[in-house]
């Protein structure tokens, strides 16, 4: 079991960029695959980029590659998402998620640790 804590959302205008960091603590969660997340009003929990711990494979939805980046860092425990070029669609809440099933860590339903989420605005 990890336990996960975002931060860093907030209102933001169209255009801006952001960056979101998730604390990861727990025994052994370098064994995990670490997630982001985003779910809007009215819309299921939508995948944006993925990461392992060991290794560092990353993988990224079509719809943020290019401007959002997945990164770890292993001295501060924390995985953090770079959004760029923010649209008022991206405007949701964002989850940070681990999971031990890093094939296939692109889909919400293997992650069984998640964070309390933080909220995005982008406004226009």
């Amino acid at each position: 079991q990890v336990q996960l804590v975002e931060s860093g959302g907030k209102t933001v205008q169209a255009g801006d960029s952001l960056r979101l960091a998730c604390v990861v603590s727990g025994r052994t969660f370098t064994s995990y695959a670490m997630g982001w997340f985003r779910q809007a009003p009215g819309k299921e929990r939508e995948f944006l980029a993925a990461i392992r711990w060991r290794g560092g494979d990353e993988v990224y939805a079509d719809s943020v590659k290019g401007r959002f980046i997945i990164s770890k860092d292993s001295a501060k425990n924390t995985v953090s998402l770079q959004m760029s070029s923010l649209r008022p669609e991206d405007t949701a809440v964002y989850y940070c998620g681990a999971t031990l099933d890093y094939l296939r860590m692109r889909l919400h339903r293997v992650y069984d640790n998640w964070g309390q989420g933080t909220h995005v605005t982008v406004s226009s």
